[in-house]
């Protein structure tokens, strides 16, 4: 019954085995290009076209910078103390989030409350990671976006808030006893024990919402509410300008924080967390009504979209990456995310 559930519930398949039968119409696409790399035109800037492995910097010292965080890299061999000095130095007080400078699905990305929680984060991280301001926007969200090199007017075919995973209190369950009789929640029971180690046996007030994750991820189970029927030519207009004025970013999905929809059409009270480039899922297809038939349409026209703009460029002058420098990154990109989840399970918050 359990194995029956499963297959039904595509949300959850591991991403390998949800693409597989896609993996076809990818085939064709290197095929048309003459390229394994057809995708690396595609948002020229970043780094193989944002598929893996592109720097959190490269994507920060692109964005307008009245619209990030305040943030500052760390590089290995750097002492806790400077690291204390530079947060000190940029104004920043805790708490702030800790972040690999290449990273994915939420790995590594801790919330950092005290120089203590810092310091037990630096003593473990052997890569170059940053530190990020904490904003208190209550709202995540995030728009799927693409513009055609040769429009001035781009679309935006997703939008979303996305709520970390949360808990409720019934007065009378301790937080572990939640955890465990809550569907999503208890897929990721091992992880949330130790995260919350310190909490686990107290009882949550009746209607009091405990948040086990910081994470907007869909992998690290947050819900997503779609707000297709919010995008209008404001929230369009606003994406243009800031993908024009950066004059390179064409496919991808632009994650934010904001303290409302509203607000956010207005400009006023957002910053971006972060852009994803060509590697980025259309995350509507998520908790948002979609077959398994539809959410493989709606990927596949992203998939012709994210063709159309890299041949594109291509013609344009920018060249396809080599085979052989792209098979060494992909390898190399592998190797480092395996060893960063390996230093993720060494920090219990």
């Amino acid at each position: 019954m359990n194995l029956i559930k499963k297959i039904k519930n595509w949300e959850e398949w591991p991403f390998a085995v949800l693409y597989a039968p896609l993996a076809p119409v990818w085939v064709y696409y290197m095929i048309r290009s003459r390229t394994v790399w057809f995708f690396t035109p595609s948002n020229p800037k970043i780094t193989f076209g944002g598929l893996i492995g592109e720097p959190k910097r490269e994507m920060h010292e692109l964005l307008p910078a009245q619209y990030i965080s305040k943030y500052f890299n760390v590089v290995p061999g750097t002492s806790a103390e400077e690291v204390l000095e530079m947060m000190k130095s940029k104004g920043l007080n805790f708490p702030v989030f800790a972040k690999p400078e290449i990273g994915e699905q939420g790995v590594l990305v801790k919330k950092i409350d005290n120089e203590e929680q810092l310091r037990f984060y630096h003593s473990k991280m052997t890569f170059e990671y940053f530190i990020e301001d904490s904003v208190t926007y209550p709202m995540e969200v995030s728009l799927f976006y693409y513009r055609y090199p040769w429009e001035q007017k781009g679309h935006i075919t997703g939008f979303l808030h996305k709520i970390p995973l949360q808990i409720t209190g019934d007065g009378k369950r301790t937080l572990l006893e939640l955890i465990q009789s809550d569907t999503k929640a208890k897929k990721y029971l091992d992880r949330l024990k130790k995260k919350h180690a310190d909490q686990l046996n107290v009882i949550l007030r009746e209607r009091e919402v405990y948040k086990l994750s910081n994470m907007g991820n869909h992998n690290q189970g947050a819900h997503f509410v779609d707000l297709k029927d919010e995008i209008d030519d404001t929230l369009v207009t606003m994406l243009d300008e800031i993908s024009l004025s950066i004059n390179d970013f064409f496919y991808g999905r632009y994650d934010i924080l904001c303290s409302g929809v509203e607000e956010l059409k207005k400009r006023q009270k957002f910053a971006i967390l972060e852009y994803n480039g060509c590697g980025a899922e259309p995350n509507h297809i998520y908790d948002t009504g979609y077959t398994l038939r539809e959410a493989y349409a709606e990927i596949l026209k992203h998939w012709k979209q994210l063709f159309i703009i890299s041949r594109y460029n291509h013609r344009q002058g920018i060249a396809y990456w080599p085979f052989m420098k792209g098979w060494r990154f992909v390898r190399e990109s592998k190797q480092y995310m395996k060893q960063l989840r390996v230093i993720d399970q060494l920090i219990p918050f």
